[in-house]
């Protein structure tokens, strides 16, 4: 960052030699300071006072002694656009939709270096809000680098219908930190085991049970293997989309295992009994998935 102190005459002078202008709202005649973006021929004249209330940075820069009648050109690290939208915050002028994660991005970092709480407050309201929040990574990722946990939990469950194994995901996966990374990761493997040991218990057949059963009705002996099949494909479901709404929405009817373990019945023929009741079964194992944890 380049900081210099001009009269007024010689910023003009300056100004007109390297060609450049002021952004319309931000040229207000009165302004004594004037920033530079590092990708722009565009000035914003602002004043001081705004800097200084607003900036931690700037009221500790500003307070040291300033030569009288003088105009300070600050040129600044950031872009443009990312200067406009910080200025904007800070002056009260309206901000246009913001709707990618690297702008966020982009304005955060100068927020946090110039010690601006205000925009950093604004943009923890933008990022709840489509299209921002529906970027579970992105927003999970900031979330957790400044420790809004509302926000944080929120985009964990989001990811839940993910699998972080996924190799389209690294990239977003190396922007978290290693407690993020393994909070996320603790989240989606408790969901599957849970779900695993619940589907073990009662009312449910525990699926390594070896002894022989028999049916309740002739007592012949049956063999459970339908829902063993079934229950290592919804354990693996919930492996690739921890949500488990797959599982509820489309697998219990639709898979191959589900209608084979509905259609089970006694090997018996006289007997002919249904080894499984489908609907209240679908219903526990609904109620089952609703029960697991849901976010951090």
């Amino acid at each position: 960052m380049d900081n210099r102190t001009l009269s007024p005459s010689s910023v003009k002078s300056e100004l007109e030699e390297i060609h450049i202008e002021f952004h319309e709202d931000f040229n207000s005649p009165d302004g004594d300071i004037v920033l530079a973006a590092r990708d722009s021929t565009l000035f914003f004249r602002v004043h001081s006072f705004v800097l200084k209330t607003t900036s931690s940075w700037f009221r500790a820069m500003l307070s040291l002694p300033q030569q009288q009648k003088a105009i300070d050109v600050i040129y600044m690290d950031e872009d443009h656009v990312t200067l406009e939208l910080l200025l904007r915050m800070i002056c009260g002028l309206p901000v246009s939709q913001i709707t990618d994660y690297d702008t966020v991005d982009s304005i955060l970092f100068a927020a946090e270096k110039y010690e601006m709480a205000g925009p950093i407050s604004i943009l923890r309201l933008l990022v709840m809000t489509p299209p921002l929040m529906n970027n579970a990574f992105r927003l999970y990722t900031i979330a957790c680098r400044y420790n809004w946990q509302a926000e944080a939990q929120l985009a964990s469950t989001q990811t839940l219908t993910h699998n972080l194994h996924d190799p389209e995901l690294r990239p977003l996966l190396r922007r978290l930190s290693t407690d993020a990374l393994l909070n996320l990761l603790e989240l989606h493997h408790s969901r599957k085991e849970a779900l695993r040991d619940r589907l073990n218990k009662p009312p449910f057949v525990p699926s390594d049970n070896i002894s022989p059963t028999q049916c309740n009705a002739c007592h012949c002996s049956i063999d459970y293997h339908t829902w063993r099949e079934l229950k290592y494909r919804i354990v693996s479901e919930m492996e690739v989309r921890p949500a488990g709404d797959s599982i509820v929405n489309i697998g219990l009817t639709d898979w191959p295992e589900a209608k084979a373990c509905w259609t089970a019945k006694c090997t018996n023929r006289a007997c002919n009994r249904a080894l499984y009741d489908e609907l209240p079964t679908r219903d526990i194992i609904r109620q089952v998935i609703d029960e697991l944890p849901k976010s951090l």
